[in-house]
């Protein structure tokens, strides 16, 4: 579906590209790099929609959104298949004719210098697998059958996870727990979030 939107409106952003000023793109797109990294949340959109109208680019939120989502689709497509700077170029030329020469200078010119780090950034998360915690979810209940709880009739805690792996899918993972072992789990919640309070 990206790609498609890509190659439909590509011509159309890197006309909108193309009106920034070199020093704008080059800070636009270290942002970009930086986002990422996972040094930064986010590139703010709206920070950098005023930064182009402060300095005279008429570019409303919607361009300058485009703008960011085709260069972090290319940035990470590259980063994933570790493209050297040329072939990144050539990607990047083959999407749109719009591009200027100087413009393309540039990016290689970042990606040479950024690109390894990214690419490094990507095989951890592949290599870590780790996933995002997005919710989680308790009931206090009544055991009727548990492979955990000796005697029925006890209380029980089920849980219930949300989480996103590094690809963005989402999956849940359940399970229970009798009273003193949830009392343990979230003694130990509570200890990871002091001591990342401290961080």
């Amino acid at each position: 579906m990206l790609d498609l939107e890509l190659s439909t409106g590509a011509d159309n952003v890197v006309e909108q590209i193309e009106k920034l000023p070199a020093d704008m793109i080059a800070e636009t797109l270290q942002a970009i790099l930086v986002y990422l990294q996972d040094q930064n949340r986010a590139v703010d959109l709206i920070e950098t929609s005023d930064k182009y109208q402060r300095a005279g680019i008429n570019l409303d939120q919607k361009a300058v959104q485009d703008i960011i989502r085709l260069m972090s689709y290319y940035f990470r497509l590259a980063a994933k298949s570790n493209l050297s700077a040329d072939v990144l170029v050539s990607k990047l030329s083959k999407c749109s004719s719009k591009w200027s020469k100087p413009t393309l200078q540039l990016v290689q010119q970042l990606w040479a210098e950024n690109g390894a780090l990214l690419q490094a950034h990507q095989d951890l998360l592949t290599m870590a697998s780790i996933g995002q915690l997005v919710d989680i979810q308790w009931k206090l209940g009544m055991a009727v059958s548990s492979d955990s709880c000796r005697s029925l009739n006890s209380p029980i805690i089920s849980v219930l996870m949300k989480i996103a792996n590094t690809s963005g899918e989402v999956s849940y993972k359940s399970f229970e727990m009798t009273v003193p072992q949830f009392q343990n789990f979230y003694r130990q919640f509570k200890e990871m979030s002091s001591v990342l309070e401290t961080v």
